[in-house]
């Protein structure tokens, strides 16, 4: 199985870019699941619901979310519609948050996972999730494609995460920090791993957001506010993992970027 992976959506530029760039990309890739990460569409900070229906009807059978995932309280009307396919971090602490941590999708009579999940170093006190994803994978059915998007700041927690997880999912792709890494590996031939499969959005930003505000806080040491750049030039970053659907192992993951100087993918 292909799984397409694309990586944070960043406002209006980053949802631009998914309108224009995933329909190539899947015919070229031709995925049988395609997840995206949008917790930045709205404006940069959370998802709306217009977001959300742009994103799936660009091609998205899932969307994940981040610790942006609440900033936007209309996504309280809609995370819980068991029609849309939006995934909130699993390990939020407390009962009865709001939304879902995972889910369940057949795919070609195949069951496949999709899990969302948060580290902790240096984000918000959220459960344990490496402790949470012990306790959620006792639930689930061990016979079946298990994908999880690894939303967290530091590399370090990110491949521990994915080593912990070794021969117990099929995938580990980080996100949150915006920028591509270059480390994608199958770890044992079972588990992928990309740290970070970077963002979707602005290229002459930074990170998505302006640029000024950003150097003037480097250079001053005073807050800012940060603007996300709706005005820049488009890039959109994504990995593919191929699983082998009768063992669960991945086989393979490839990282890729399509920017204004960079088009070779679609050539």
């Amino acid at each position: 199985m292909k799984i397409l992976f694309v990586g944070d959506v960043v406002g209006s530029v980053g949802i631009k870019a998914i309108e224009t760039y995933l329909p190539e990309i899947k015919k070229k890739v031709k995925p049988q699941l395609t997840i995206v990460n949008g917790e930045n569409a709205a404006g940069g900070k959370g998802t709306k619901e217009p977001d959300y229906q742009k994103i799936t009807r660009a091609g998205a059978d899932v969307v994940t979310g981040g610790n942006h995932t609440w900033d936007k309280r209309e996504i309280l009307d809609f995370i819980d519609d068991p029609k849309k396919n939006i995934l909130r971090p699993y390990n939020f602490p407390g009962k009865n948050v709001p939304g879902r941590g995972f889910i369940e999708i057949n795919v070609n009579s195949k069951k496949v996972y999709v899990i969302n999940m948060m580290g902790t170093a240096m984000m918000r006190a959220l459960d344990n999730p490496f402790l949470a994803a012990d306790d959620l994978l006792k639930t689930l059915d061990d016979d079946a494609i298990k994908f999880v998007d690894f939303h967290a700041e530091t590399t370090s927690e990110k491949i521990a995460f994915a080593n912990y997880m070794v021969g117990r999912v099929s995938a580990v792709v980080g996100t949150h920090t915006h920028v591509q890494t270059n480390d994608a590996q199958v770890i044992n031939k079972q588990t992928a791993l990309l740290t970070d499969v970077g963002m979707t959005g602005s290229y002459d930003g930074i990170l998505g957001d302006k640029k000024e505000p950003i150097i003037n806080n480097f250079l001053t040491q005073r807050p800012n506010r940060f603007d996300v750049d709706e005005d820049g030039r488009m890039q959109i970053n994504f990995c593919v993992v191929e699983v082998n659907d009768k063992t669960n192992n991945a086989r393979s993951i490839k990282n890729y970027v399509i920017t204004p100087n960079n088009q070779t993918f679609l050539n």
